[in-house]
C-alpha cells in the first residue's frame, strides 16, 4: 500500500505532466504512423533551430524524432544526423 505522501507525489508529477505546454504543432496528437514528411520536417526544423523555451521541450523533439526513425526511418533519413545514432560494436 502506498504512503499518502507517496500518493500526493504521483498526482502532482501526473498534473504537471498534463498541464506541461505543448509546442506549436499539431505533431503531439497524431499517431507516428499517420505522420507525413512535412510533420517530420517541421520537428527537425524545430530541433535544427533549437530555439525552445526549456531544455525539456527539445528533449521531447528529440524523443519524437528518434521514435519516427525507429517507427518509420525513410522519413528520418535526410534528418538522421540529428540523432547523433552511431552503430556500436559489441564484438
Amino acid at each position: 500500500m502506498q504512503s499518502t505522501e507517496s500518493l500526493d507525489t504521483s498526482a502532482h508529477n501526473e498534473a504537471a505532466v498534463n498541464s506541461a505546454p505543448q509546442t506549436n504543432n499539431h505533431i503531439w496528437s497524431q499517431d507516428i504512423a499517420q505522420m507525413t514528411p512535412e510533420d517530420v520536417a517541421q520537428l527537425a526544423q524545430r530541433l535544427e533551430q533549437d530555439e525552445y523555451a526549456t531544455p525539456f521541450e527539445g528533449l521531447q523533439d528529440w524523443h519524437r524524432l528518434r521514435a519516427v526513425a525507429f517507427q518509420r526511418s525513410e522519413l528520418v533519413e535526410p534528418y538522421m544526423h540529428l540523432l547523433d545514432l552511431e552503430a556500436f560494436d559489441e564484438s
